[in-house]
């Protein structure tokens, strides 16, 4: 099944949480926050401004950003827990430095 979201809406999966602090500390399950970085894996056709022309969405499936811990709604898809939230909802684009693309 997929899914597709309406108007300036997008589809967002949460990245996994760190288990492991910097200093080698694990961190149990119950204890780790919710990850506030995402994949975008769906975007809408954009907003619907009052001419009734569409305004596309400045994300693109693929970008991974930054959004806040409690935003967006969480919706089950195939076993799988997603966030379905606005544009606005987006706080950054997470974009790779030149050496992390060389390393990829």
């Amino acid at each position: 099944m997929n899914i597709r979201p309406l108007h300036d809406r997008l589809v967002v999966r949460r990245l996994e949480a760190e288990t492991t602090t910097k200093g080698g500390i694990v961190i149990p399950d119950n204890s780790a926050e919710k990850p506030s970085q995402g994949e975008v894996i769906a975007v809408g056709d954009g907003a619907l401004l009052e001419s009734g022309e569409r305004r596309p969405l400045d994300l693109k499936v693929g970008d991974r950003v930054l959004f806040s811990k409690y935003g967006g709604t969480e919706v089950k898809l195939n076993g799988e827990t997603l966030l379905v939230m606005r544009e606005s909802d987006i706080l950054a684009v997470v974009e790779a430095t030149e050496a992390e693309e060389k390393a990829a």
